[in-house]
């Protein structure tokens, strides 16, 4: 598909420019009509249009579902809904995507099979969904669950960034004072310490090391840190045991690592949930949520999770035999199976961990603000104790 530059009238006969994916001419024609826009020159640009690459953002992929939704529920044709979506939708890119995937829809492939042309915008998950609306005539549900998920994903973020937001600041402004310092207030008192004509504490000593290495080797200081963390982030990508470990220590820090491990299992029972709801087997919902799971650890449980179900055993059994999941959520899908309302145990199991995630980041940004308050206190504080010590040294040993 080729990117065509176009001069073309409305209704009104007012002009309008601009540029639009097609396959040829004709094509492009046909598209302008349906934009209610009548062609008078086209000009095709040498390079074809690379459709969603990384510029469809979550609030479009929102749009798009709470307009499907309300096309399906009103019994809008799929063509028409579609087409009258594209040629609202203002994000250029998405808006091109569409076409392609309308011009797919009329060429014959149902709406999810032209989706799958589209990762960049309608991922594996997004794609299964609607496969699984389709054979089961519940496109509405599924496009309804589907807005409802991503916004909760919208907060999630939300709520990620603002539990990361303050600890950055802070570490920020206390690695700038640090550098500040190091490099220019230590060494303007180093000679005036020195000529004092006495020992100096152990203390003081140190920080005129470490001051001494900011400015002599300022380049490994910052260079070597940085170095280190490409090679890490190099090995992680492609050492698949590296990424193994790195995701098993993410799972194990401290204040961190469990909330982390609660956001993993909110976003899997979300999912988990929706495709279960969409008439999507739990084999088949288990394998497509290893990978929205994003961490090898817990990924890996899933598919021996999926392994001991095709086995015989329960769902509960199953869950219960990773180790991940707490009693409490492992008791209702027990219970869910044994009335035959899993579906139901599952959404239970989301809005517990919803709510563990949200009263989790709530309780660890309310412990974060004193304690960085008291680290960057105590950071300087040591310092200001090692510049000040022999000063005041000399100053006890004055005659006055």
């Amino acid at each position: 598909m080729l990117t065509y530059q176009y001069n073309a009238v409305d209704k009104n006969g007012g002009p309008a420019r601009g540029k639009l994916a097609a396959v040829n001419e004709v094509d492009l024609e046909l598209r302008l009509q349906r934009m209610g826009l009548d062609l008078i020159t086209a000009r095709k640009v040498n390079e074809p249009l690379q459709l969603g690459r990384g510029s469809i953002t979550r609030q479009d992929l929102i749009t798009f579902c709470f307009h499907m939704e309300q096309i399906t529920r009103a019994g809008i044709p799929l063509l028409e809904g579609l087409a009258d979506l594209r040629d609202s939708i203002e994000q250029p890119r998405f808006r091109e995507i569409l076409s392609a995937v309308l011009e797919e829809v009329e060429g014959g492939k149902t709406l999810s099979q032209a989706m799958s042309n589209h990762p960049a915008a309608f991922d594996h998950v997004f794609v299964s969904l609607i496969k699984a609306g389709e054979q089961s005539g519940t496109m509405t549900e599924v496009f309804e669950n589907l807005a409802t998920t991503l916004k909760w994903q919208d907060e999630l973020v939300a709520q990620t960034k603002r539990l990361l937001m303050y600890p950055a600041l802070v570490f920020v402004v206390v690695g700038g004072v640090i550098v500040f310092l190091m490099m220019y207030l230590v060494p303007q008192l180093v000679s005036f310490l020195k000529n004092m004509g006495q020992e100096l504490p152990f203390q003081t000593k140190a920080l005129i090391y470490v001051s001494g290495a900011f400015v002599n080797y300022w380049y490994l200081v910052f260079g070597l840190p940085l170095l280190v963390a490409v090679t890490a982030a190099v090995v992680i990508h492609r050492n698949s045991r590296a990424r193994y470990w790195w995701d098993y220590f993410k799972l194990h820090l401290p204040f961190v690592g469990p909330i982390l491990q609660k956001i993993i299992l909110a976003r899997f029972a979300n999912f988990f949930a929706l495709m279960y709801q969409s008439g999507i087997t739990i084999l088949d919902a288990l394998r497509t949520s290893e990978e929205i799971v994003v961490n090898r650890v817990i990924s890996d449980g899933l598919a021996r999770a999926g392994q001991q179900i095709s086995a015989g055993d329960s769902v509960a059994e199953s869950f219960e035999n990773l180790g991940l999941f707490p009693p409490l959520v492992v008791r209702m899908l027990r219970v869910g199976e044994a009335t035959g309302a899993l579906d139901t145990a599952l959404l239970n199991v989301t809005y517990f961990y919803n709510r563990e995630v949200r009263e989790s980041v709530e309780k660890l940004l309310k412990m974060l603000e004193p304690a960085l308050t008291v680290i960057l206190g105590l950071v300087l504080a040591t310092i200001m104790f090692s510049v000040l010590t022999p000063i005041y040294d000399i100053l006890g040993k004055m005659k006055f």
